[in-house]
């Protein structure tokens, strides 16, 4: 794969159209960003707007690196080792005030991202539809952008609200802003509750399914298929998403629904409609070759083209070899609560022979390990998850059978053994098979982002680690306060208690 040809029309915009400074918050966009999201008059135009919604998620500060970042470090599979506030120590802490950069600057981001998506989708409405003259592709382009806005507002929910499970959804979401801002006006707008975003995120996401292209994109220009269809979404990124959406909500029979229209009743577990997603026969693959049928959705950086920008890369914070710019910011951790420690991560796992570096008595994530610039592209979805995700929901759905769902243990076997042929994972019981499907997912996505999401989706507490107390989902610091920059410009926002 050639990557320097990515930038040629994929990403065209993230230096022109949409170029975002560091000074815009919440929706404090200047007007001249904006023209060319409202002005979407040539078909040129549009398909610069649709990249620049990408380019803006992934942002070091956001989808680039950090929100992967973040999410893994507030578990216990992680250990600090330079106890710098810039790269998240207070996050690692669960001590978060809401003038931190963590805080500011992921909801920054997001709703940066989310009000480029609403002013796109005006702009589509206004002049884009009719500019396109064809209602199918005009649909595709507002599906990918509402399928992003989903993303963001999944995302955000994820930090600043408390769990789905928390109350049935009643408890303060974010503010759900689906009007764009193009100018200086009233900001105040109220929280949504949890429920009442997760609403939204559906709507979105199903209305996304129906738009988007069905199977693999086509080359654009002189950029291949495999990098189009694994850097924008088609209708497997959408489904994908959704078992996602609904695993955190626990809708586990919906999970189900979605994940069977892709996924068949035995293995190799292949995708049966649209991309034709696999498993690699051995993972270590989709972290040199980015777009195989294993990855779903990925950010993409090409050196000395784009990069997520300094003490945001993945490689900065997890890789550590002595030799590349990887400052290590983060160990695998070592403590017995630690995935390293956990019986089903075994020696001859390849996760841990391929994908570990032992360096001065620890263990650091080379998943991401190119240095220089770090153009390794920044993981969003790959299809094991998807697998474990309809495992756990036919696990939990079947917790009253005498033995484990077949199909969940076979989903489970997939993955697992993929890695580590010697051990074939049986456990006597759905609850016992369940343990193992989410143990197994913190050894597969280590350094991915999901630890924090698998956490806050069952309620759980989180564990301790090194001088860091454990934290019950009763407690202030669980969920993150909300930005102190929308606390001053949205009067009716309310802060996390």
């Amino acid at each position: 794969m050639n990557k320097k040809y990515l930038f040629a029309t994929v990403l065209a915009v993230g230096t022109s159209v949409f170029t975002a400074c560091n000074k815009e918050r919440l929706n404090d966009v200047p007007k001249d960003s904006i023209v060319a999201e409202t002005a979407l008059t040539t078909p040129a135009r549009i398909v610069a707007g649709v990249n620049g919604l990408y380019a803006t998620i992934r942002s070091g500060t956001f989808y680039g690196g950090r929100y992967q970042v973040y999410n893994d470090i507030r578990g216990e599979d992680f250990q600090i080792e330079t106890s710098n506030l810039v790269t998240g120590a207070d996050v690692y802490q669960l001590n978060l005030a809401n003038s931190a950069t963590a805080v500011q600057g992921l909801w920054a981001q997001a709703y940066l991202a989310i009000n480029r998506i609403n002013v796109f989708l005006e702009g589509m409405e206004a002049t884009g539809t009719a500019t396109i003259g064809n209602a199918a592709t005009s649909n595709a382009y507002i599906g990918e952008a509402r399928f992003l806005r989903a993303l963001c507002y999944y995302s955000l929910l994820q930090l600043y609200a408390k769990p789905y499970i928390d109350n049935n959804g009643a408890n303060p979401g974010v503010p759900l802003r689906l009007t764009g801002n193009t100018g200086a006006g009233n900001y105040d707008l109220a929280r949504a509750s949890v429920a009442q975003v997760y609403d939204q995120i559906l709507q979105d996401l199903n209305f996304a399914e129906t738009a988007v292209p069905v199977g693999a994109y086509a080359t654009v220009g002189t950029v291949p298929s495999a990098t189009v269809t694994v850097t924008r979404a088609h209708r497997n990124t959408v489904i994908s998403f959704k078992t996602r959406v609904l695993l955190t909500m626990q809708r586990y029979n919906d999970v189900i629904i979605e994940a069977n229209k892709m996924v068949p009743t035995t293995a190799p577990f292949k995708a049966t409609s649209g991309v034709a997603h696999e498993l690699q026969a051995d993972l270590k693959t989709v972290f040199t070759n980015y777009t195989t049928t294993e990855s779903i959705l990925s950010m993409p950086f090409v050196a000395g083209v784009e990069n997520p920008g300094g003490q945001n890369q993945l490689g900065y914070y997890w890789f550590q070899n002595g030799s590349t710019p990887g400052v290590g910011e983060y160990a695998v951790s070592s403590l017995p609560n630690g995935i390293l420690s956990n019986p089903q991560w075994g020696a001859a796992d390849k996760r841990r022979t391929d994908l570990l570096f032992a360096r001065s008595n620890k263990f650091w994530v080379s998943k991401f390990p190119t240095g220089g610039q770090y153009q390794d592209y920044a993981p969003v979805m790959r299809w094991p998850e998807v697998l474990l995700n309809l495992a756990e929901a036919r696990a939990r759905t079947a917790a009253a059978a005498a033995v484990p769902d077949a199909q969940a243990l076979a989903l489970l076997n997939a993955v697992h053994r993929r890695s580590d042929a010697t051990v074939t994972l049986a456990p006597a019981t759905n609850a016992a098979l369940i343990d193992q499907i989410l143990t197994e997912r913190r050894i597969e996505f280590i350094g991915e982002g999901l630890r924090n999401i698998d956490l806050m989706r069952l309620r759980q507490t989180i564990p301790a680690k090194q001088s860091v107390s454990a934290k019950a989902p009763t407690e202030q610091g669980y969920i993150w306060p909300i930005s102190a920059n929308e606390l001053i410009l949205n009067k009716l926002a309310v802060d996390n208690k």
